[in-house]
This record gives structure tokens, sequence and C-alpha cells, in this order.
């Protein structure tokens, strides 16, 4: 009786765990060239479809530094994120098609105030909040935008 139980909780464990895990999670590895020259890579999951984007770092309570994710949309457009569900304090960039980050905000844990971009976006990057400062990333730096990502898309 008492190995019935435990397979059953164990059972119960490994399926809450496979489940809870994302199957299809695309990544890439993308870098940012900035302004003086230099550049600094960062490895991403891509948001890609509307529920990926909808959940984004939701309930996640540790983004290792130097990993973020890029959230991807089919057009340039005004972007609006907040924080709902998000244990983590983030720093969000709007990035236009072209490439260039156009705005860096930080945002809070779990709050529902706004952030939007000052224009229209094609890409948002969240990272760990100061990771964007530690990098020396700044508005009019250039996330290399290649092939490869499009394709992703």
């Amino acid at each position: 009786m008492k190995n019935a139980k435990f397979f059953m909780v164990v059972a119960f464990i490994t399926t809450v765990f496979f489940t809870s895990c994302k199957e299809n999670t695309k990544t890439a590895s993308l870098q940012i060239i900035c302004q003086n020259g230099k550049t600094t890579n960062i490895k991403v999951e891509l948001a890609i479809t509307p529920e990926e984007q909808q959940t984004g770092f939701m309930f996640r309570k540790n983004i290792p530094a130097g990993t973020g994710m890029l959230f991807i949309f089919d057009h340039d457009q005004y972007l609006h994120f907040y924080m709902k569900n998000t244990p983590t304090p983030l720093s969000i960039a709007y990035i236009d098609s072209e490439g260039f980050i156009k705005d860096i905000f930080d945002m809070s844990p779990f709050s529902l105030e706004t952030i939007s971009s000052s224009t229209k976006a094609r890409y948002a990057l969240e990272v760990p909040q100061g990771w964007f400062n530690e990098q020396s990333i700044n508005i009019g730096d250039k996330l290399k935008i290649t092939d490869e990502l499009i394709r992703k898309k």
C-alpha cells in the first residue's frame, strides 16, 4: 500500500512538472551593438504567440543574468506592458523594426501600471532589472536582427 501511494505521488509530481514545462520554447542568442562599438550577447526565450506574449515572465522567481525574453510582433505598434503576477523586477527595452532601442524602462514586481512605448515598436526585450545599465546599453543602441530570428517567427 505504501508503494502504491509513493508511485501515485511520483506520477503526480512528474505530470505537473512536465505539463508546466514549455515543450516548444524557442530560444535565440542575440547581439546588441552599442553606439561605441561594444557588443553584448544575451540568450533569450522568444515570445511569439499571443499566449506566450500574455504570459511572459509571469510567476518566474529567478531569471538568470545574461538572459531575457524577446517579444516579437507582426507589425510596428505602440506596445504596452505591465507586471501582473510577475515577482521579479524587470527592465524592458522597446525596439523598432530596424533593431534600434527606442525606450528603456524599469518595472516593479506585481505592478499593474502600464509601461508604454513612446513610439511604435516591433520588439520588446525584458531582462532582469538593471541589466541594461550593467551592460552600458542605452537608447539608440541596436539589436542585431538576423534572418534566423525572423524565420523563427
